[in-house]
């Protein structure tokens, strides 16, 4: 019975201190992880005001589109563009708070874990240490050392229900174990969600960037004079309308003028299409509904967000029908393919290749452009990016449907 008496108290002892821990130390991280939480509640309904900011901004755009095309309106949009812009810089800037609160409270929980581990495996150890070492007595021995049945009863109960206490402490160490592992999975999940936040933050304030170099572009170029700004919309239409008339009529000429070899030639080699750069985000969809020139010309293409001077490829192998270098003005290459395809990469700030010039799938053609005021970039853009087209039999297509 004494060695009864001597682990009962050890398990009441440890049992006991388990339980404190958890009513003062488990009150303490359960008070951070609810501090947390609301802070993060606190974050999710700035980000609902930021939307609904956002909104406001893109209705106004949406409005001054649908007038009449004049400087003061363009300015207009603009300005909407650059709030709006600074929203989505707001918004990201929030979401990445709320990401660290998220992180925070995972470490907190992730911390209350190991400690409420660490005092079980305390009890646990306390309780083998005392039968190790009080070397329990098998079934015969307790049959002996017991007057009567009656207490050979009472002992093996007392066994059974100490096997059973180790028992129930495995599997809350086990149970642990398992949401430790849960928990650090989020966690390194809410890091990747982080990283890749931070990355488009850096994007966002690089649109606003372009946002404020285009405005200033045009103030610059039409010295606040509406009729300066007409005249930049006359030339931007005009090459616009040069630039499509050249390509519709030179690839059917060029296909016309094609050997029966040479069209063997592009079907042997042709295997889809490949990026033209990098796989970036898409900042003017084809027919954009929201594309700020779209009551001046049609958008036929996809502008895919590049920095000025990246290297452009041709999508596909192909013969070039259009190398222009255009100065300061709107420059371009066009690529004719197997399958009636055609591909033209628009506000290339360099060439590299020659027309009638064969070239592979992925050989560099050039480097993209698109900033305002720079070689390559036109009358009217928008800051750098790739303007690429397909067409097929002469017919702009969507481009996002032939990409990987």
């Amino acid at each position: 019975m004494k060695n009864k008496s001597k682990i009962l108290f050890i398990t009441i002892i440890v049992g006991f201190s388990f339980i404190i821990f958890n009513i003062t130390q488990g009150q303490n991280i359960n008070g951070e992880i609810d501090e947390l939480n609301k802070q993060i509640q606190q974050k999710k309904e700035e980000i609902q005001r930021i939307k609904q900011n956002q909104e406001k901004y893109s209705e106004a755009i949406r409005q001054k589109q649908n007038e009449k095309i004049s400087l003061v309106n363009q300015l207009a949009i603009l300005d909407n563009h650059i709030a709006k812009s600074q929203l989505d810089i707001d918004k990201v800037g929030t979401e990445i708070t709320i990401v660290d609160l998220e992180i925070k409270r995972m470490d907190t929980e992730i911390k209350k874990i190991n400690e409420e581990t660490a005092m079980e495996k305390g009890h646990l150890s306390s309780v083998l240490r005392l039968l190790y070492k009080e070397d329990q007595a098998g079934t015969l021995e307790i049959l002996l050392a017991n007057d009567n049945l009656s207490g050979f009863l009472n002992q093996i109960k007392y066994t059974e229900d100490i096997n059973s206490a180790i028992s129930g402490s495995i599997d809350v160490l086990k149970k642990n174990k398992e949401e430790n592992v849960k928990k650090l999975a989020v966690l390194d999940k809410k890091n990747t969600e982080l990283a890749g936040l931070k990355v488009d933050l850096e994007d966002k304030k690089s649109d606003l960037d372009n946002e404020k170099n285009n405005k200033s572009f045009i103030l610059d170029e039409t010295r606040s004079s509406e009729k300066e700004y007409q005249r930049l919309l006359q030339q931007a239409r005009q090459e616009q309308s040069q630039a499509a008339a050249d390509i519709t009529g030179l690839e059917k000429t060029v296909r016309e003028k094609l050997s029966k070899a040479e069209e063997k030639k592009l079907e042997e080699n042709f295997d889809g299409l490949i990026w033209p750069v990098a796989k970036n985000k898409i900042t003017s969809i084809f027919h954009d509904p929201d594309y700020p020139f779209r009551n001046i010309f049609e958008h036929p293409a996809i502008d895919i967000k590049a920095p000025q001077g990246s290297q452009v490829k041709a999508a596909a192998a192909g013969y070039v029908t259009r190398a222009k270098d255009a100065g300061k003005g709107y420059s371009y290459i066009m690529i004719i393919h197997a399958d009636g395809l055609a591909t033209v990469y628009g506000h290339v700030s360099q060439i590299y290749v020659q027309e009638e010039e064969y070239v592979a799938q992925g050989q560099v053609i050039g480097l993209s452009g698109g900033l305002p005021g720079t070689n390559g970039a036109g009358r009217l853009t928008t800051g750098p990016h790739l303007h690429f087209e397909v067409r097929l039999n002469g017919i702009p297509v969507n481009p996002e449907q032939y990409l990987p």
